[in-house]
Formats: structure tokens, sequence, C-alpha cells
């Protein structure tokens, strides 16, 4: 299942505050582009009838049926990858720490998502 830790989801409940969509859900969404990696994107969206919906940390998220497979034992967490700077990672469970694989980053950083969602960029970790 996907997951949030307490960070990102802090740090996602304050962007929903600060942008007026408190009202919405958080979109978490994973492709495979052409060379096979996966990208990650998110940003808040009204749930559709065909989401899955989960409530997690106190943050209502919703993943497509596109993404859930994708997506399942991932974890989304807001960590700070130089000194100061501050982003969202999502961390597959074939993360090196965990058994091989690499940590994407979002690009959304310390501000927050956006209702147009965020778009992602791999880095290895």
């Amino acid at each position: 299942m996907f997951n949030l830790t307490p960070a990102a989801a802090q740090q996602i409940r304050q962007a929903a505050q600060a942008s007026g969509a408190a009202e919405l859900a958080l979109r978490v969404a994973a492709k495979k582009d052409a060379a096979g990696d996966l990208q990650y994107g998110m940003g808040f969206d009204d749930p559709k009838d065909e989401d899955m919906k989960l409530d997690l940390e106190g943050v209502a998220v919703v993943i497509n049926g596109e993404s859930q497979e994708l997506l399942f034992d991932t974890m989304l967490d807001f960590v700070e990858l130089n000194p100061g700077e501050f982003n969202f990672i999502f961390v597959p469970s074939s993360h090196p720490v965990c058994g091989g694989g690499s940590v994407t980053t979002s690009s959304c950083g310390s501000g927050g998502c956006s209702g147009g969602g965020c778009a992602s960029k791999g880095a290895t970790h």
C-alpha cells in the first residue's frame, strides 16, 4: 500500500491550507517513461469515483487505477536533501536501503503542492 511519513503529511496539510485546497484530496500518480523509469507526480484534486481513496496521517489521498500498481509499497517523504533544501521524495520498496532501486524527488519543493500537480525528476539517493 502507498504511505506517507508524518513529515510529508504535515507539509501537505500546510500546503493545502496555504493554497486554499484544504477541501481537496492529494492526488498521487506514477507512470513509466520511455526508458522504463518511474516518474511521479502529485497535486490537489477532487476525488473521482474510480480512484482508490486513502486517509493517511490525516491527509485524504487518491490514486487512479493506472497508478495503483506502480505506487504499491511506495512511501512519500519530505526531507532535507541538502542544507536548507527540503523536498518531497518518493521511496519505492525497492530503494537501496530496502533492497535496490532509486529515490525520485518531486519538484514541489518547500512551497508545497499546487492544484496543477507537480512535475518530478529522477535522482539517485
